[in-house]
């Protein structure tokens, strides 16, 4: 009998992971992995080293420094009109750890979490570790839409949470009005938890401001909300995450974080304390330059003879691969194009369990100018000699 958990001795690396080592491997444009290339903002960087030299080094408190705590409350106040106190509110050390915490302190054996579908890949391992069945509800490309109908269908007595990601990453949906409207009934008539992953809730284009499903009717005591430092300031190395929910699911969440981080750097709280509470001109000089590379991207993309699928927020273009024209499903893709072209990507079907779309591909355009337009020349290259192939 293996010594190993059954859930980790069968799993694979992640997709990110994998591609990312094959980028290194091979010397290959990594639009794979969601990071931005460009510098992180002075600023925060100054911030950060401030504290290092002046404030704490030492623990600081599980829940997160207050500093940082009435911070988010105040940036959700003035960007989303929510109003939350400190006490809702638990500091944590990446939004994939306060994921796993909320799984872990709100699921138990035999209950059933719904999941949209494609999904970021750490829910459906965490939800079985916690003893949980996760249970799919797909979406489908080009709009990526919310059907109640296929929702309605995957609700059992056993549900007891849902998985919303909105912004969804791989597709860069936002969901309309009319959508957050009928989750939010779902989750008031069947009694369900949702935990909201809004880690992209401002990095958000085309000027729709982000609402959460927490400001929908009947819904503050039953969401927990999710948000990412790393997002926000494209400073994804420092993993500071939070959530926020109702003071009883806060403390709850909160006890299981302590079993597992227990707590995060004080001077990066510290320093994300301070970028929060940053102008409004701030945020919105940064979202203009990755609006400028999404641009970029798209059109470098579509003057290459692929189809381009909409993307309203997030640091991704999906693209088709079928009605491109091409034959391979997304992983053979993927694979192929890291080692023959030099370009790494992500296929969406890995972010799918079960049935979902397979010819789907995911780049990263948070890159500078001139890498973007490297790595669209190279995959047009490439595109045409999969052409040549098929004719051979």
């Amino acid at each position: 009998m293996s010594r190993i958990h059954p859930v980790y001795d069968a799993m694979a690396p992640t997709i990110f992971e994998h591609m990312s080592g094959l980028a290194n491997a091979h010397g290959a444009i990594n639009l794979g992995q969601g990071f931005p290339d460009e510098p992180p903002s002075p600023d925060m960087i100054e911030a950060a080293a401030r504290s290092l030299s002046e404030k704490s080094n030492q623990y600081p408190p599980a829940f997160g420094l207050a500093e940082l705590r009435d911070a988010i409350c105040g940036f959700y106040r003035r960007r989303q009109g929510l109003e939350l106190v400190r006490d809702q509110i638990i500091v944590t050390s990446g939004a994939t750890e306060a994921l796993a915490a909320s799984l872990l302190a709100l699921v138990g054996p035999g209950d059933e979490v719904i999941l949209f579908q494609p999904a970021y890949d750490s829910y459906a391992p965490v939800i079985r570790r916690a003893g949980g069945t996760p249970v799919s509800v797909g979406l489908s490309p080009p709009n990526w839409h919310y059907d109640a109908d296929a929702l309605e269908r995957a609700i059992t007595p056993r549900t007891r949470l849902l998985m919303f990601n909105d912004p969804l990453n791989p597709a860069g949906k936002v969901a309309t009005e009319s959508e957050l409207a009928m989750i939010a009934d779902a989750c008031r008539r069947h009694d369900l938890i949702a935990i909201c992953d809004e880690v992209w809730e401002d990095v958000r284009f085309d000027g729709v401001a982000q609402k959460s499903l927490m400001a929908m009717p009947g819904m503050a005591d039953r969401v927990v909300k999710i948000g990412s430092a790393g997002k926000i300031f494209g400073l994804t190395g420092w993993k500071v995450g939070w959530l926020s929910a109702a003071p009883d699911l806060a403390r709850a969440i909160g006890r299981a974080h302590q079993f597992l981080t227990f707590t995060t750097p004080p001077a990066l709280q510290w320093a994300v304390a301070e970028g929060l509470v940053r102008p409004d001109t701030w945020f919105a000089a940064q979202r203009t330059a990755w609006a400028a590379a999404r641009a970029r991207l798209a059109s470098g993309l579509a003057d290459a003879g692929f189809v381009v699928l909409p993307s309203e927020a997030t640091w991704f273009l999906c693209i088709d691969l079928a009605a491109s024209g091409v034959a391979l499903d997304d992983r053979t893709f993927s694979e192929r194009a890291v080692r023959e072209a030099g370009v790494a990507s992500i296929p969406v079907s890995a972010l799918c369990e079960g049935d979902g779309p397979r010819h789907i591909l995911r780049l990263c355009f948070a890159k500078d100018a001139a890498i973007l337009d490297e790595a669209v020349a190279r995959l047009a290259k490439f595109r045409d000699a999969l052409a040549v192939e098929g004719d051979a």
